[in-house]
Protein backbone atom coordinates (compact mmCIF):
# COMPACT_ATOMS: atom_id res chain seq x y z
CA UNK A 1 0.00 0.00 0.00
CA UNK A 2 0.79 3.77 -0.60
CA UNK A 3 1.36 6.00 2.76
CA UNK A 4 0.02 9.51 2.29
CA UNK A 5 2.69 11.73 4.20
CA UNK A 6 -0.02 12.64 6.79
CA UNK A 7 -0.59 9.12 8.01
CA UNK A 8 2.88 8.61 7.91
CA UNK A 9 4.48 11.56 10.26
CA UNK A 10 0.89 10.69 12.98
CA UNK A 11 2.45 7.04 13.01
CA UNK A 12 5.80 8.25 13.39
CA UNK A 13 5.01 10.83 16.30
CA UNK A 14 2.92 7.68 17.81
CA UNK A 15 5.89 5.53 17.69
CA UNK A 16 8.03 8.17 19.21
CA UNK A 17 4.92 8.64 21.83
CA UNK A 18 5.42 4.77 22.76
CA UNK A 19 9.28 5.22 23.23
CA UNK A 20 8.58 8.26 25.33
CA UNK A 21 6.31 6.90 27.45
CA UNK A 22 8.09 3.59 28.14
CA UNK A 23 11.06 5.81 29.60
CA UNK A 24 8.61 7.72 31.70
CA UNK A 25 7.38 4.51 32.86
CA UNK A 26 10.76 3.12 33.56
CA UNK A 27 12.26 6.22 35.57
CA UNK A 28 9.20 7.07 37.84
CA UNK A 29 9.21 3.38 38.68
CA UNK A 30 13.02 2.85 39.56
CA UNK A 31 14.06 2.47 42.86
CA UNK A 32 17.85 3.82 42.28
CA UNK A 33 18.31 7.53 41.81
CA UNK A 34 20.50 6.78 38.42
CA UNK A 35 17.78 5.95 36.75
CA UNK A 36 14.85 7.40 38.35
CA UNK A 37 16.56 10.96 39.02
CA UNK A 38 19.43 10.92 36.37
CA UNK A 39 17.14 9.30 33.35
CA UNK A 40 20.14 7.01 32.71
CA UNK A 41 18.27 4.65 30.22
CA UNK A 42 16.33 4.28 27.30
CA UNK A 43 13.96 2.23 25.68
CA UNK A 44 13.15 1.24 21.69
CA UNK A 45 11.28 -0.56 18.87
CA UNK A 46 13.33 -3.04 16.57
CA UNK A 47 12.76 -5.00 13.69
CA UNK A 48 11.22 -8.58 14.29
CA UNK A 49 13.63 -9.90 11.31
CA UNK A 50 17.10 -8.05 12.02
CA UNK A 51 16.89 -5.87 15.17
CA UNK A 52 17.20 -2.56 13.17
CA UNK A 53 15.93 0.63 15.17
CA UNK A 54 12.40 1.48 14.16
CA UNK A 55 11.99 4.13 17.25
CA UNK A 56 13.45 5.16 20.46
CA UNK A 57 12.30 7.22 23.15
CA UNK A 58 13.70 11.14 22.84
CA UNK A 59 14.40 11.22 26.16
CA UNK A 60 16.74 7.96 26.14
CA UNK A 61 20.47 8.24 25.69
CA UNK A 62 21.86 8.85 22.54
CA UNK A 63 24.90 6.16 23.22
CA UNK A 64 22.14 3.41 23.32
CA UNK A 65 20.96 3.99 19.45
CA UNK A 66 23.54 1.57 17.97
CA UNK A 67 24.10 -1.04 20.96
CA UNK A 68 20.23 -1.54 21.52
CA UNK A 69 20.18 -2.46 17.79
CA UNK A 70 23.17 -4.68 17.55
CA UNK A 71 21.98 -6.45 20.99
CA UNK A 72 18.62 -7.18 19.64
CA UNK A 73 20.13 -8.47 16.47
CA UNK A 74 22.59 -10.59 18.14
CA UNK A 75 19.51 -12.05 20.20
CA UNK A 76 17.46 -12.65 17.19
CA UNK A 77 20.28 -14.48 15.75
CA UNK A 78 21.13 -16.53 19.19
CA UNK A 79 17.76 -17.55 18.84
CA UNK A 80 17.38 -18.86 15.06
CA UNK A 81 20.82 -20.93 16.22
CA UNK A 82 19.48 -22.43 18.88
CA UNK A 83 21.33 -20.59 21.16
CA UNK A 84 18.70 -19.24 23.09
CA UNK A 85 15.55 -20.27 23.86
CA UNK A 86 12.85 -19.19 21.29
CA UNK A 87 10.46 -16.69 22.74
CA UNK A 88 6.40 -17.07 23.91
CA UNK A 89 4.32 -14.06 24.40
CA UNK A 90 5.12 -12.04 27.81
CA UNK A 91 9.06 -13.19 27.97
CA UNK A 92 11.15 -11.02 28.30
CA UNK A 93 15.40 -11.53 28.34
CA UNK A 94 17.67 -9.97 30.05
CA UNK A 95 21.34 -9.54 28.88
CA UNK A 96 24.39 -6.90 29.79
CA UNK A 97 27.31 -9.32 28.17
CA UNK A 98 29.24 -6.53 26.44
CA UNK A 99 30.79 -9.12 23.60
CA UNK A 100 26.66 -9.09 22.35
CA UNK A 101 26.37 -5.94 21.78
CA UNK A 102 26.74 -4.09 25.07
CA UNK A 103 28.40 -1.62 26.56
CA UNK A 104 29.86 -2.14 30.16
CA UNK A 105 28.32 -4.44 32.87
CA UNK A 106 25.89 -2.21 34.73
CA UNK A 107 23.76 -1.27 31.50
CA UNK A 108 21.09 -4.20 31.39
CA UNK A 109 18.79 -5.05 29.09
CA UNK A 110 15.79 -6.11 28.74
CA UNK A 111 14.06 -7.09 25.86
CA UNK A 112 10.17 -8.24 25.28
CA UNK A 113 8.93 -10.08 22.35
CA UNK A 114 5.65 -8.07 20.49
CA UNK A 115 3.17 -10.00 18.92
CA UNK A 116 -0.01 -9.09 16.68
CA UNK A 117 -2.46 -12.07 15.80
CA UNK A 118 -0.14 -14.73 16.95
CA UNK A 119 2.74 -13.60 15.15
CA UNK A 120 6.07 -11.59 16.47
CA UNK A 121 5.81 -8.29 14.76
CA UNK A 122 8.85 -6.37 16.45
CA UNK A 123 11.27 -6.25 19.99
CA UNK A 124 10.51 -3.76 22.53
CA UNK A 125 14.02 -3.44 24.33
CA UNK A 126 15.55 -1.01 27.28
CA UNK A 127 18.60 -0.49 28.83
CA UNK A 128 19.37 0.70 32.39
CA UNK A 129 21.97 1.71 34.22
CA UNK A 130 22.14 -0.44 37.25
CA UNK A 131 24.52 0.87 40.17
CA UNK A 132 25.78 -2.55 40.79
CA UNK A 133 26.79 -5.70 39.35
CA UNK A 134 29.00 -7.36 41.89
CA UNK A 135 32.67 -7.50 40.74
CA UNK A 136 35.49 -6.16 42.72
CA UNK A 137 34.69 -2.61 43.05
CA UNK A 138 31.30 -1.43 44.70
CA UNK A 139 29.57 0.28 41.48
CA UNK A 140 31.36 -1.72 38.68
CA UNK A 141 33.82 1.01 37.65
CA UNK A 142 36.91 -0.82 38.40
CA UNK A 143 39.66 1.31 36.88
CA UNK A 144 42.57 -1.10 36.93
CA UNK A 145 40.48 -4.14 36.47
CA UNK A 146 42.46 -6.64 33.65
CA UNK A 147 40.20 -9.13 33.02
CA UNK A 148 36.05 -8.71 32.60
CA UNK A 149 34.94 -11.00 35.40
CA UNK A 150 36.83 -8.70 37.62
CA UNK A 151 33.97 -5.59 36.83
CA UNK A 152 31.15 -8.11 37.87
CA UNK A 153 28.68 -10.34 36.90
CA UNK A 154 28.24 -10.90 32.94
CA UNK A 155 24.97 -12.05 31.55
CA UNK A 156 24.13 -14.25 28.45
CA UNK A 157 21.02 -13.86 26.98
CA UNK A 158 18.57 -15.64 29.19
CA UNK A 159 14.45 -15.36 30.12
CA UNK A 160 13.79 -13.55 33.20
CA UNK A 161 10.65 -13.66 32.82
CA UNK A 162 8.29 -16.47 31.01
CA UNK A 163 5.23 -16.08 30.08
CA UNK A 164 4.56 -12.88 32.22
CA UNK A 165 6.48 -14.57 35.49
CA UNK A 166 9.26 -13.65 36.87
CA UNK A 167 12.00 -16.39 37.32
CA UNK A 168 12.85 -16.50 40.88
CA UNK A 169 15.99 -18.74 40.45
CA UNK A 170 17.72 -17.02 37.62
CA UNK A 171 16.89 -13.82 39.60
CA UNK A 172 18.37 -15.65 42.42
CA UNK A 173 21.36 -16.08 41.02
CA UNK A 174 21.63 -12.41 39.54
CA UNK A 175 21.18 -11.09 43.49
CA UNK A 176 23.54 -13.26 44.63
CA UNK A 177 26.29 -11.79 43.24
CA UNK A 178 25.59 -7.62 43.46
CA UNK A 179 25.55 -5.56 46.63
CA UNK A 180 22.76 -3.99 47.89
CA UNK A 181 20.48 -6.53 46.08
CA UNK A 182 17.68 -5.79 48.04
CA UNK A 183 16.66 -2.70 45.63
CA UNK A 184 17.49 -4.64 42.79
CA UNK A 185 14.18 -5.79 42.51
CA UNK A 186 12.26 -2.14 42.68
CA UNK A 187 14.64 -1.57 38.73
CA UNK A 188 13.57 -4.93 37.30
CA UNK A 189 10.09 -4.62 37.90
CA UNK A 190 10.34 -1.02 36.72
CA UNK A 191 11.98 -1.98 33.70
CA UNK A 192 10.05 -4.53 33.14
CA UNK A 193 7.02 -2.26 33.39
CA UNK A 194 8.42 0.01 30.84
CA UNK A 195 7.85 -2.67 28.05
CA UNK A 196 4.49 -3.66 29.18
CA UNK A 197 3.42 0.11 28.86
CA UNK A 198 4.95 -0.02 25.50
CA UNK A 199 3.14 -3.05 24.14
CA UNK A 200 -0.12 -1.29 25.44
CA UNK A 201 0.64 1.65 23.39
CA UNK A 202 1.64 -0.03 20.58
CA UNK A 203 -0.81 -2.08 20.58
CA UNK A 204 -3.57 0.62 20.60
CA UNK A 205 -1.65 2.77 17.87
CA UNK A 206 -1.75 -0.47 15.33
CA UNK A 207 -4.85 -0.94 16.33
CA UNK A 208 -6.31 2.97 15.94
CA UNK A 209 -4.14 2.98 12.25
CA UNK A 210 -4.19 -0.79 11.24
CA UNK A 211 -1.14 -3.52 11.13
CA UNK A 212 -0.55 -2.60 7.19
CA UNK A 213 -0.24 1.22 7.76
CA UNK A 214 2.03 1.07 10.26
CA UNK A 215 4.13 -1.83 8.66
CA UNK A 216 4.57 -0.17 5.35
CA UNK A 217 5.02 3.67 7.42
CA UNK A 218 8.36 1.85 9.56
CA UNK A 219 9.68 0.68 5.76
CA UNK A 220 9.25 4.06 4.47
CA UNK A 221 10.47 5.82 7.67
CA UNK A 222 13.76 3.87 7.21
CA UNK A 223 14.18 4.65 3.90
CA UNK A 224 13.43 7.95 4.09
CA UNK A 225 16.00 8.13 6.76
CA UNK A 226 18.68 7.18 4.98
CA UNK A 227 17.68 9.75 2.19
CA UNK A 228 18.07 12.70 3.90
CA UNK A 229 21.32 11.74 6.19
CA UNK A 230 22.80 11.17 2.56
CA UNK A 231 21.14 15.21 1.38
CA UNK A 232 22.60 16.52 4.14
CA UNK A 233 26.37 14.26 3.61
CA UNK A 234 25.93 15.74 0.40
CA UNK A 235 26.75 19.00 1.65
CA UNK A 236 30.19 18.17 3.07
CA UNK A 237 32.78 18.91 0.72
CA UNK A 238 34.77 16.12 -1.28
CA UNK A 239 37.92 15.52 0.54
CA UNK A 240 39.55 13.42 3.73
CA UNK A 241 39.31 14.61 7.03
CA UNK A 242 42.06 13.54 10.20
CA UNK A 243 41.64 14.20 13.41
CA UNK A 244 43.30 12.76 16.65
CA UNK A 245 41.62 12.40 20.57
CA UNK A 246 43.72 10.89 23.11
CA UNK A 247 42.51 9.25 26.26
CA UNK A 248 44.46 10.02 29.74
CA UNK A 249 44.84 6.19 30.48
CA UNK A 250 43.91 2.71 30.66
CA UNK A 251 43.71 2.99 34.48
CA UNK A 252 46.61 0.14 34.47
CA UNK A 253 49.45 1.62 32.30
CA UNK A 254 49.82 5.53 32.64
CA UNK A 255 50.70 6.59 29.35
CA UNK A 256 47.58 8.13 26.85
CA UNK A 257 45.81 6.17 24.25
CA UNK A 258 45.32 7.52 20.91
CA UNK A 259 42.14 7.74 18.49
CA UNK A 260 43.19 8.32 14.65
CA UNK A 261 40.37 8.97 12.43
CA UNK A 262 39.77 9.52 8.89
CA UNK A 263 36.75 10.46 7.44
CA UNK A 264 36.64 10.17 3.64
CA UNK A 265 33.37 11.44 1.97
CA UNK A 266 32.13 9.39 -1.08
CA UNK A 267 29.46 10.81 -2.57
CA UNK A 268 26.90 10.25 -0.71
CA UNK A 269 28.27 8.23 2.07
CA UNK A 270 31.11 8.75 4.72
CA UNK A 271 33.81 6.28 5.60
CA UNK A 272 35.27 6.90 8.73
CA UNK A 273 38.52 5.12 9.55
CA UNK A 274 40.14 4.23 12.75
CA UNK A 275 43.29 2.59 11.27
CA UNK A 276 46.52 3.77 13.38
CA UNK A 277 44.79 3.98 16.64
CA UNK A 278 46.21 2.17 19.44
CA UNK A 279 46.12 -1.69 20.25
CA UNK A 280 43.76 -3.27 22.86
CA UNK A 281 44.79 -2.27 26.18
CA UNK A 282 45.34 -3.80 29.61
CA UNK A 283 42.75 -1.77 31.56
CA UNK A 284 39.12 -1.17 31.35
CA UNK A 285 39.24 1.52 28.38
CA UNK A 286 38.54 -0.77 25.59
CA UNK A 287 35.51 -0.37 23.61
CA UNK A 288 33.89 -2.95 22.28
CA UNK A 289 32.70 -3.26 18.65
CA UNK A 290 28.57 -2.05 19.66
CA UNK A 291 29.49 0.72 21.17
CA UNK A 292 32.30 1.99 18.84
CA UNK A 293 29.92 2.14 16.04
CA UNK A 294 27.18 3.66 18.31
CA UNK A 295 29.43 6.28 19.38
CA UNK A 296 29.78 7.11 15.64
CA UNK A 297 26.23 7.90 15.09
CA UNK A 298 25.66 9.74 17.87
CA UNK A 299 28.30 12.01 16.68
CA UNK A 300 26.28 12.81 13.71
CA UNK A 301 23.20 12.73 15.72
CA UNK A 302 24.77 15.58 17.41
CA UNK A 303 25.91 17.26 13.72
CA UNK A 304 22.78 16.42 11.48
CA UNK A 305 19.93 16.06 14.53
CA UNK A 306 17.32 16.74 11.94
CA UNK A 307 17.41 13.58 10.24
CA UNK A 308 14.63 11.04 11.97
CA UNK A 309 15.90 8.49 14.23
CA UNK A 310 16.04 5.34 12.30
CA UNK A 311 18.56 2.38 11.38
CA UNK A 312 17.97 3.89 8.02
CA UNK A 313 19.99 6.73 8.89
CA UNK A 314 23.65 4.57 10.08
CA UNK A 315 23.26 3.80 6.03
CA UNK A 316 25.37 5.81 4.49
CA UNK A 317 27.76 5.81 7.54
CA UNK A 318 31.15 2.89 7.07
CA UNK A 319 33.29 2.07 9.83
CA UNK A 320 36.54 0.42 9.71
CA UNK A 321 40.06 0.24 10.44
CA UNK A 322 39.34 -1.04 14.60
CA UNK A 323 40.64 -4.76 14.04
CA UNK A 324 43.27 -5.08 16.86
CA UNK A 325 42.76 -1.91 18.16
CA UNK A 326 41.58 -0.34 21.57
CA UNK A 327 37.88 -0.19 19.58
CA UNK A 328 37.14 -3.69 19.11
CA UNK A 329 37.74 -5.74 22.52
CA UNK A 330 37.09 -8.93 22.44
CA UNK A 331 36.42 -11.03 25.61
CA UNK A 332 37.99 -11.14 28.39
CA UNK A 333 39.22 -7.59 27.61
CA UNK A 334 37.89 -4.94 30.49
CA UNK A 335 35.50 -2.54 29.21
CA UNK A 336 34.17 -0.73 32.12
CA UNK A 337 34.80 2.53 31.00
CA UNK A 338 33.53 1.80 27.07
CA UNK A 339 30.45 3.65 27.15
CA UNK A 340 30.62 6.70 29.69
CA UNK A 341 34.36 7.66 28.33
CA UNK A 342 35.64 6.09 25.12
CA UNK A 343 32.58 6.78 23.43
CA UNK A 344 33.03 10.37 24.12
CA UNK A 345 36.52 10.47 22.85
CA UNK A 346 35.32 8.83 19.82
CA UNK A 347 32.58 11.35 18.93
CA UNK A 348 35.24 14.27 20.17
CA UNK A 349 37.52 12.37 16.94
CA UNK A 350 34.27 13.19 14.98
CA UNK A 351 33.54 16.40 15.89
CA UNK A 352 37.58 17.58 15.42
CA UNK A 353 37.47 16.30 11.94
CA UNK A 354 34.54 17.62 10.34
CA UNK A 355 34.46 21.15 12.05
CA UNK A 356 36.71 22.24 9.27
CA UNK A 357 33.94 21.15 6.47
CA UNK A 358 31.16 22.09 8.79
CA UNK A 359 32.39 24.89 10.45
CA UNK A 360 28.39 25.92 10.92
CA UNK A 361 27.15 23.01 12.03
CA UNK A 362 30.17 21.30 14.27
CA UNK A 363 31.19 22.45 17.67
CA UNK A 364 34.71 22.52 19.70
CA UNK A 365 34.74 19.74 21.40
CA UNK A 366 32.42 19.14 24.67
CA UNK A 367 33.95 17.85 28.51
CA UNK A 368 33.54 14.64 27.38
CA UNK A 369 33.67 13.33 30.47
CA UNK A 370 30.61 11.32 32.63
CA UNK A 371 32.53 11.59 35.55
CA UNK A 372 31.97 8.33 37.05
CA UNK A 373 32.05 8.61 40.83
CA UNK A 374 31.19 5.59 42.75
CA UNK A 375 31.55 5.48 46.70
CA UNK A 376 30.44 2.06 48.41
CA UNK A 377 30.80 1.04 51.88
CA UNK A 378 28.62 0.86 55.34
CA UNK A 379 26.24 3.37 56.89
CA UNK A 380 25.90 2.51 60.72
CA UNK A 381 23.07 4.99 61.07
CA UNK A 382 20.78 2.06 59.05
CA UNK A 383 23.06 -0.75 59.45
CA UNK A 384 23.26 -1.73 56.11
CA UNK A 385 25.77 -1.76 52.94
CA UNK A 386 25.30 1.09 50.06
CA UNK A 387 26.40 2.16 46.75
CA UNK A 388 26.40 5.38 45.68
CA UNK A 389 26.74 6.45 41.65
CA UNK A 390 27.38 9.93 40.78
CA UNK A 391 27.67 11.22 37.54
CA UNK A 392 28.34 15.06 36.95
CA UNK A 393 27.81 17.69 33.93
CA UNK A 394 30.62 19.77 32.11
CA UNK A 395 31.00 22.53 29.46
CA UNK A 396 29.95 21.85 26.05
CA UNK A 397 31.96 23.58 23.16
CA UNK A 398 31.76 27.00 21.49
CA UNK A 399 30.32 26.98 18.19
CA UNK A 400 29.34 29.02 15.46
CA UNK A 401 26.49 30.97 16.92
CA UNK A 402 27.88 31.79 20.85
CA UNK A 403 29.21 30.48 23.98
CA UNK A 404 29.37 26.44 25.10
CA UNK A 405 26.62 25.20 26.85
CA UNK A 406 28.01 24.80 30.98
CA UNK A 407 26.86 22.22 33.05
CA UNK A 408 25.79 20.17 30.17
CA UNK A 409 24.99 16.30 30.31
CA UNK A 410 27.40 13.99 28.62
CA UNK A 411 27.80 14.23 24.73
CA UNK A 412 26.32 10.59 24.92
CA UNK A 413 23.60 11.15 26.68
CA UNK A 414 21.05 13.29 28.60
CA UNK A 415 21.11 12.04 31.83
CA UNK A 416 21.73 14.60 34.58
CA UNK A 417 23.60 14.48 37.87
CA UNK A 418 20.78 13.27 40.63
CA UNK A 419 20.19 16.39 42.93
CA UNK A 420 22.02 17.13 46.01
CA UNK A 421 19.09 16.79 47.94
CA UNK A 422 17.87 13.33 46.97
CA UNK A 423 21.55 11.93 47.16
CA UNK A 424 21.95 13.18 50.48
CA UNK A 425 18.84 11.57 51.34
CA UNK A 426 19.85 8.20 50.14
CA UNK A 427 23.50 7.68 51.07
CA UNK A 428 25.36 9.21 54.29
CA UNK A 429 26.82 12.20 52.57
CA UNK A 430 27.11 15.78 52.48
CA UNK A 431 28.02 17.77 49.97
CA UNK A 432 29.83 20.97 50.94
CA UNK A 433 29.65 23.28 47.81
CA UNK A 434 28.12 22.54 43.85
CA UNK A 435 29.35 25.40 41.43
CA UNK A 436 29.96 26.04 38.03
CA UNK A 437 33.86 24.81 37.65
CA UNK A 438 35.08 28.61 36.63
CA UNK A 439 37.19 29.37 34.19
CA UNK A 440 37.19 26.64 32.49
CA UNK A 441 36.02 26.78 29.52
CA UNK A 442 38.49 26.84 26.80
CA UNK A 443 39.10 30.83 25.37
CA UNK A 444 38.10 31.38 22.26
CA UNK A 445 35.55 33.70 19.90
CA UNK A 446 33.10 31.89 21.09
CA UNK A 447 33.94 30.76 24.48
CA UNK A 448 33.43 26.68 25.85
CA UNK A 449 30.68 26.72 28.54
CA UNK A 450 32.30 25.84 32.06
CA UNK A 451 32.30 22.55 33.87
CA UNK A 452 31.06 21.42 37.27
CA UNK A 453 32.82 21.75 40.73
CA UNK A 454 31.54 19.78 43.40
CA UNK A 455 32.67 18.45 47.29
CA UNK A 456 31.35 15.62 49.05
CA UNK A 457 32.01 14.25 52.58
CA UNK A 458 31.59 11.07 53.92
CA UNK A 459 29.30 11.85 57.30
CA UNK A 460 29.33 8.16 58.62
CA UNK A 461 30.27 4.76 58.64
CA UNK A 462 33.27 3.82 56.02
CA UNK A 463 33.58 3.40 52.20
CA UNK A 464 35.74 3.03 49.08
CA UNK A 465 36.03 5.70 46.69
CA UNK A 466 36.61 4.55 42.58
CA UNK A 467 36.99 6.77 39.71
CA UNK A 468 36.59 6.34 35.97
CA UNK A 469 36.89 9.24 34.25
CA UNK A 470 38.65 11.00 31.36
CA UNK A 471 39.93 14.61 30.24
CA UNK A 472 42.78 15.19 33.33
CA UNK A 473 45.72 14.97 30.95
CA UNK A 474 44.36 16.46 28.02
CA UNK A 475 41.85 19.49 28.28
CA UNK A 476 38.43 18.98 25.21
CA UNK A 477 39.69 20.20 22.11
CA UNK A 478 39.52 23.93 20.91
CA UNK A 479 38.33 24.45 17.23
CA UNK A 480 39.28 26.86 14.55
CA UNK A 481 41.76 28.83 16.47
CA UNK A 482 40.09 28.01 20.21
CA UNK A 483 41.95 27.14 23.18
CA UNK A 484 41.43 23.77 25.20
CA UNK A 485 39.21 23.64 28.01
CA UNK A 486 40.75 23.32 31.25
CA UNK A 487 41.36 19.58 32.48
CA UNK A 488 39.44 17.01 34.84
CA UNK A 489 40.68 17.49 38.49
CA UNK A 490 40.25 14.84 41.47
CA UNK A 491 41.30 15.93 44.77
CA UNK A 492 40.91 13.10 47.94
CA UNK A 493 40.71 14.80 51.16
CA UNK A 494 41.85 12.00 53.60
CA UNK A 495 43.44 12.55 57.26
CA UNK A 496 44.14 16.27 56.60
CA UNK A 497 45.94 15.60 53.58
CA UNK A 498 44.98 15.80 49.60
CA UNK A 499 45.82 12.93 47.61
CA UNK A 500 45.65 13.04 43.79
CA UNK A 501 45.40 10.10 42.01
CA UNK A 502 48.95 8.83 39.68
CA UNK A 503 46.42 8.11 36.52
CA UNK A 504 44.26 11.98 37.18
CA UNK A 505 41.02 10.42 36.01
CA UNK A 506 41.22 6.67 37.09
CA UNK A 507 41.47 4.99 40.20
CA UNK A 508 39.70 2.41 42.69
CA UNK A 509 39.24 1.45 46.42
CA UNK A 510 40.45 4.84 47.90
CA UNK A 511 39.67 4.07 51.42
CA UNK A 512 37.72 6.97 53.14
CA UNK A 513 36.47 7.42 56.82
CA UNK A 514 34.02 9.66 58.49
CA UNK A 515 34.73 13.37 57.80
CA UNK A 516 36.95 12.42 54.44
CA UNK A 517 36.03 14.45 51.71
CA UNK A 518 36.18 13.79 47.46
CA UNK A 519 36.37 17.06 45.35
CA UNK A 520 35.61 17.07 41.50
CA UNK A 521 35.96 19.80 39.16
CA UNK A 522 34.95 18.54 34.94
CA UNK A 523 36.38 19.88 32.32
CA UNK A 524 34.99 22.96 30.54
CA UNK A 525 34.72 22.82 26.47
CA UNK A 526 36.66 24.24 23.94
CA UNK A 527 36.93 27.26 22.88
CA UNK A 528 35.57 28.34 18.97
CA UNK A 529 37.69 30.67 17.06
CA UNK A 530 40.05 33.47 17.76
CA UNK A 531 40.23 34.44 21.69
CA UNK A 532 41.33 37.35 20.37
CA UNK A 533 38.09 38.41 18.68
CA UNK A 534 36.21 38.24 21.87
CA UNK A 535 33.92 41.20 21.95
CA UNK A 536 36.08 42.80 25.25
CA UNK A 537 32.25 43.21 26.37
CA UNK A 538 31.52 39.42 26.89
CA UNK A 539 35.03 39.17 28.33
CA UNK A 540 34.37 42.19 31.18
CA UNK A 541 31.11 40.38 31.59
CA UNK A 542 32.52 36.77 32.47
CA UNK A 543 34.70 38.80 34.83
CA UNK A 544 31.99 40.46 36.71
CA UNK A 545 30.28 37.20 36.95
CA UNK A 546 33.38 35.54 38.22
CA UNK A 547 33.66 33.14 35.61
CA UNK A 548 37.40 34.08 34.77
CA UNK A 549 39.56 36.64 36.73
CA UNK A 550 41.31 39.72 35.49
CA UNK A 551 44.83 37.68 34.57
CA UNK A 552 42.91 35.47 32.53
CA UNK A 553 41.00 37.83 30.55
CA UNK A 554 44.64 39.78 29.71
CA UNK A 555 46.06 36.11 29.10
CA UNK A 556 43.33 34.40 27.39
CA UNK A 557 41.54 37.18 25.54
CA UNK A 558 44.22 40.03 25.70
CA UNK A 559 41.56 42.32 27.25
CA UNK A 560 42.71 44.75 30.18
CA UNK A 561 40.21 45.54 32.69
CA UNK A 562 40.71 47.76 35.35
CA UNK A 563 39.19 50.36 37.82
CA UNK A 564 35.75 50.07 40.52
CA UNK A 565 33.92 49.70 38.43
CA UNK A 566 35.78 47.24 36.25
CA UNK A 567 35.50 48.69 32.42
CA UNK A 568 37.77 47.77 29.59
CA UNK A 569 41.34 49.66 29.20
CA UNK A 570 40.29 49.65 25.45
CA UNK A 571 43.89 51.34 24.15
CA UNK A 572 45.70 48.96 26.56
CA UNK A 573 43.75 45.91 24.95
CA UNK A 574 44.07 46.80 21.12
CA UNK A 575 47.99 47.27 21.99
CA UNK A 576 48.06 43.43 23.28
CA UNK A 577 46.13 42.23 20.69
CA UNK A 578 48.11 43.56 18.10
CA UNK A 579 50.98 42.39 19.55
CA UNK A 580 49.81 39.08 19.74
CA UNK A 581 48.35 38.23 16.14
CA UNK A 582 51.06 36.39 14.07
CA UNK A 583 52.60 38.23 11.46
Amino acid sequence: MTIDPITLTVIQAGMQQVCDEMDMTFSRAAFSPVIAEANDRSDGIYAADDGALIAQGAGGLPVFVGTMQYSTRTLIDMIDNGQVAAPKPGDIYIVNDPYLGGTHLMDVRFARPFYRKGELFCWLSNTGHWPDTGGAVPGGFSASATAVEQEGLRLPPVRLFKEGVLDQEIFSIISSNIRVADQRIGDVKAQAAALLVGEQRLNELMDRYGDEAVTEAIKELRGRAAQQMRAFIGTIPEGTYKSTAWIDSDGVINKPLEIRLAITKADTDLIFDFEGTSPPCEGPMNSVKATTYSSVYLAMRHIFPEVPMSAGAFQPLSIMGIDNTFLDAHYPRPVSGCAAEVSQRIAEAVFAALVIPLPDRVTAAPAGTSGNFALGGFDPAHDRNFVMYQISGGGYGGNAEGDGLSNGCSTIGISKAPPVEIMEQAFPVLYHHYALHEGSGGAGLHRGGFGLDYEVELLRGHAKASFVMDHGRFGPQGALGGKDGVVNKVTVHRNGAAYTPPHLSKEQDIPLQCGDRVRVRTPGGGGYGDPLERPTSAVLEDVLLGRYSLDQAQTLFGVEIRGDPATVDEVTTNKIRQRRKPS
